[in-house]
């Protein structure tokens, strides 16, 4: 056998085979310390410091020619484990350099001198990067992360997968793209004008005249950005994403202020809010009912906003008007309470007369139940109380003569025109009883059965309105007048009627006239016969019709004279007789016309009728010069044509355009003519259908009549009648004075 190599003709192999550059480790055992136990003899070589490298000559690994491998004697010999005879296994002792490399794989186990066996993947010995448990996982992260980051590279620029904008599918378009298909879908439909509706009352949005317009890019700017969230870009090939979309106010594309937004709600609004109506008492002659309360309402402005911005990209005609919100005032009493009242007081008071007796020589006169019947006042109170009073002023009023057995009636001053000019009647006091003592007596007996009879002492009784408090008014001189042109003379009798009963009409300082609470009812009974209304925007018969020309010659009135617009209607469709945009319509219980005496002088207001011509002319102290300045009409639409059967109740329509005007109030100073401010009233007229009345075709009757929709803001179906006229409630403000 050779002799061992030197140390410098060795290399050492680590256990993988690979060649070692450590140095050789000289397995060494110290001393034993005193009172350590020795190390028995038969320890396992596990239990020893071993050195895990063998000596393996250098010429060999060169392809030299093999020499035997020693152990040196600084290298402790392992004890091998029992070899287990195989066939297979080589001679250790003669194939030394083979039995290096085939050691634990050939041999089945380590003998000691060999490198220890190399762990199979994923057994308990192999390396914890290497094991199963760690390696299928790590895999799987590897191939999500790569396809996560070749999805977010491939879609990088163009909108999210899925994305989806009011039913229309851009996900995977380039932002171009994906606006261009937003425009084409929803472009229109976000512009088609609306129909909405709220508590039963119908009106139509235009978008288009507010200036609102589908924002295309700025939708697709929205949706662009793409989701970084894995789970998100996963579930995107599964479900849709929903982005809103964007529509955008275009102020430069308003006409007007009308038609903006808010503009149209409020318009629409006008229709919608009403004040509510407390239960109350009617009388007609001497018969009493309850009229039944009704709940007031108001336009939700912001919910409306918001329903109508919704609904904007929805198909317009996909489930019938928008239905707007409404706020709901309640009313105080109920009709529980005017039931009572009317059982408990009103039908006994109106039961029977009430005698009088007064004076020295025992004078009597009777009031009659029809003058207590016009005199009656319900005031609702705050805890839902209905409370029933006589007006002082009425009562004298409806008694008449009645009262004059106990002396001379007192007069009121008044005012005379006459070439022009006014002058103050001076007021005339009186003797007799005084309607407020007197009605302080009826009140306690009203309720007693027949017969009934109260004791009254007649004295001097004052003026209502003396000669120095008419004088104070300062009503001296005409401050406006305006005439309008009669042509039909049904609607000119209602004029008539009308003219007569404001004639003389005195409002004073701070004081707010409403033309429905003056006049009060305007039926067949006051002397108003049918004439011509404008009913669903077409012309129809109504009693009462024409009064709109006299509330229309009287806001003109009101215009000139420069006081304040309180509440007017003009109407829906232009009617030439009138100044366009300078106009105004009344209906009994739905559409007032009321203006306030903002000055600090009495307003006084005189009639003039004929058959061809009204005119009404205030008299009071001038203030300013007005100047009426009417812009363009614009914004024109054609009428439509439609063909009518006619079954006795059509009346042909040769049709007027709508359009929109501004008229323009200029106050100017009396004595410089300088401006003072202005004041603009917007008017939108809807065009007047043209309507041709056809016959019947031949062997068919006329369509089946249905009920004509009332004149302008007339009450939907259901909604309770006018109050009528109650005494105490007739003029809260203005009064007439003969």
């Amino acid at each position: 056998m050779s002799q061992p190599p030197g140390h410098d003709e060795t290399v050492r192999l680590r256990a993988d085979g690979a060649a070692d550059s450590r140095p050789p480790v000289e397995p060494s055992r110290p001393l034993p310390d005193e009172g350590d136990t020795p190390e028995p003899q038969n320890s396992s070589p596990a239990d020893r410091e071993v050195d895990d490298t063998r000596p393996v000559p250098r010429d060999w690994l060169s392809g030299a020619p093999e020499q035997e491998a020693v152990q040196t004697t600084a290298v402790a010999e392992p004890v091998a484990a029992p070899a287990v005879p195989s066939a297979d296994v080589p001679d250790t002792d003669t194939d030394t350099g083979t039995a290096l490399f085939l050691g634990a794989d050939v041999a089945g186990g380590n003998d000691g001198d060999g490198p220890p066996p190399t762990a199979t993947d994923g057994a308990p010995g192999s390396p914890w990067w290497r094991r199963r448990a760690v390696l299928v996982p790590a895999g799987a992260v590897a191939v999500l992360a790569a396809l996560y980051g070749a999805d977010l590279l491939l879609s990088s620029g163009d909108v999210p997968r899925s994305t989806v904008v009011a039913g229309v599918e851009i996900g995977g378009l380039s932002p171009a793209a994906a606006a261009e298909a937003l425009q084409s879908e929803l472009g229109d439909r976000v512009a088609a004008d609306r129909p909405i509706a709220a508590d039963g009352v119908e009106g139509v949005y235009s978008p288009t005249r507010a200036g609102v317009r589908l924002d295309a890019e700025g939708t697709v700017a929205a949706a662009d950005d793409q989701p970084l969230n894995p789970w998100t870009r996963v579930t995107s090939f599964f479900s849709d994403r929903e982005v809103e979309p964007i529509v955008a106010v275009d102020d430069s594309a308003v006409a007007d202020e009308l038609g903006s937004f808010d503009a149209q709600l409020a318009t629409f609004a006008e229709q919608v809010d009403r004040a509510p109506v407390d239960a109350t008492i009617a009388i007609e002659d001497t018969t009493a009912s309850v009229v039944p309360p009704t709940d007031g309402r108001t336009l939700d402005r912001e919910g409306a906003r918001d329903v109508i911005t919704a609904a904007l990209t929805d198909e317009p005609e996909a489930a019938g008007p928008l239905e707007l919100p409404v706020e709901v005032a309640p009313v105080q009493v109920e009709a529980a309470e005017a039931e009572r009242v009317l059982a408990e007081t009103v039908e006994p008071a109106l039961a029977a007369p009430v005698a009088v007796t007064g004076g020295a020589d025992g004078a009597t006169a009777e009031v009659p139940a029809e003058a207590i019947a016009a005199s009656l006042t319900f005031t609702p109170t705050e805890d839902g109380a209905l409370t029933v009073g006589i007006d002082p002023a009425e009562l004298q009023a409806a008694l008449g003569d009645e009262l004059a057995v106990f002396g001379t009636p007192a007069r009121d001053a008044t005012f005379e025109v006459s070439g022009g000019s006014v002058r103050v009647v001076p007021s005339v006091d009186g003797t007799g009883i005084d309607p407020a003592h007197l009605a302080e007596q009826l009140m306690p007996v009203l309720d007693d059965p027949a017969p009934r009879s109260i004791a009254a002492e007649p004295g001097p009784v004052p003026a209502e309105l003396t000669t120095q408090e008419a004088e104070a008014l300062g009503i001296r001189e005409e401050i406006s007048s305006f005439t309008t042109n009669i042509s039909n003379p049904r609607s000119g009798e209602n004029i008539r009627v009308v003219a007569a009963e404001v004639d003389g009409a005195l409002v004073l300082p701070g004081e707010t006239f409403s033309l429905n609470t003056f006049t009060g009812p305007r039926g067949t009974a006051q002397g108003y016969v049918p004439a011509t209304v404008i009913s669903g925007g077409e012309l129809s018969t109504a009693v009462g019709g024409g009064i709109s020309q006299f509330a229309t010659t009287m806001f003109n009135a009101v215009f000139f004279a420069g006081l304040e617009d309180i509440y007017h209607k003009p109407h829906s469709f232009y009617i030439s007789r009138y100044p366009a945009g300078r106009e105004a319509t009344v209906y009994e219980g739905a559409i007032d016309l009321q203006w306030r005496n903002d000055s600090d002088t009495g307003v006084y207001v005189d009639t003039r009728w004929t058959p061809s011509a009204l005119t009404v002319t205030f008299y009071g102290t001038k203030r300013y010069e007005i100047e009426s300045i009417s812009s363009e009409r614009r914004n024109t639409r054609e009428p439509a044509v439609i063909e009518k059967v006619d079954d006795g109740d059509c009346i042909p329509q040769s049709g007027v355009p709508g359009f929109d005007i501004t008229v323009t109030r200029v106050f100017k100073d009396l004595a410089s003519g300088a401006e003072i401010e202005r004041e603009d009233f917007r008017t939108r007229y809807n065009a007047e259908a043209v309507i041709n009345c056809v016959p019947a075709p031949e062997g068919e009757g006329g369509a089946p009549a249905s009920p004509s929709p009332g004149p302008e803001g007339t009450p939907p179906a259901g909604a309770p009648a006018s109050g009528g006229r109650r005494p105490g409630d007739r003029r809260p403000v203005g009064r007439r004075v003969r």
